[in-house]
């Protein structure tokens, strides 16, 4: 795994919200990858998350267009907590201490992972932000985005508006159709040039969760597979939104409870 971040490529994320890693996994990593991902997405059935009903392409209920949205992406979350070989991957030291050179935070946790799954002929993912779903309030939060097949222009990569991060808000404004949605709440990068992030199977992306960013439709016959997950500082406290907590749990907190809670969010980084 190529880990070892170098001074530019922080200050580079530091300016931007976001980074490209090229090359992050070996091809043998790589297999591990695509392998154990795949086979915990399979015994998944299209179950969303652990203790959740909601099936893939099913309403959610964040998105009203059930039509639409479930032809963005097949999501699958929290994969981790079903399949000791997606475990193994996500709780790695190494990929903790990426994040916290990355955002300057002394400890990580696992907020959520997700395989997002581009089908065939997939809707555009639109511009939005991350943090603003999750359940605690924090601007160092990030994402990785490790890319399973090649992410191109034409399947559906990434793209970033570069430096967003620094001047966008915790309020959520959701996730439209319209990939112009966003600019009515924050105007002032509609005319910021955005920055495609093509990858190679095996290279990453890492993003601030406040990072406006969004993917293209897949106009290709096959498909376009990443493997993500998002990070927690630690030190975070629940800022009452559920999001992707089990039921149970949310019942047993209060807004400015601790979100440390080892079966859920463990700590896989402290420097």
């Amino acid at each position: 795994m190529n880990y070892q971040l170098t001074t530019a490529q922080i200050d580079s994320y530091q300016q931007n919200g976001f980074l490209v890693v090229e090359n992050f996994l070996s091809p043998e990593e790589l297999e591990d990858w695509r392998s154990n991902v795949m086979e915990a997405v399979r015994e998944r059935a299209g179950q969303k998350m652990p203790g959740k009903a909601a099936k893939t392409g099913e309403d959610d209920g964040i998105n009203e267009d059930t039509e639409y949205f479930g032809k963005v992406f097949d999501q699958l979350i929290n994969l981790w907590q079903t399949h000791p070989g997606v475990k193994r991957l996500m709780t790695d030291p190494r990929l903790g201490e990426m994040v916290a050179r990355l955002s300057g935070a002394d400890g990580i946790r696992i907020w959520h992972d997700q395989a997002l799954f581009k089908r065939p002929w997939a809707n555009p993912t639109a511009w939005h932000l991350d943090t603003p779903f999750w359940s605690f309030t924090d601007r160092k939060a990030l994402s990785i985005w490790v890319a399973l097949d090649d992410a191109t222009p034409e399947n559906g990569c990434l793209y970033f508006i570069p430096g967003s991060y620094k001047g966008t808000r915790f309020d959520n404004s959701g996730i439209g159709k319209n990939m112009d949605g966003i600019f009515t709440v924050y105007p002032e990068f509609a005319t910021v040039n955005s920055v495609a992030a093509p990858m190679k199977a095996g290279s990453c992306s890492f993003h601030n969760g406040l990072t406006i960013h969004g993917a293209g439709a897949n106009m290709t016959s096959g498909y376009r597979r990443a493997m993500t997950c998002a990070y927690m500082p630690d030190g975070n406290v629940y800022n009452g939104q559920p999001n992707v907590l089990p039921e149970g749990y949310v019942k047993t907190l209060s807004i400015g409870d601790p979100l440390n809670n080892e079966l859920q969010n463990p700590l896989i980084y402290r420097k």
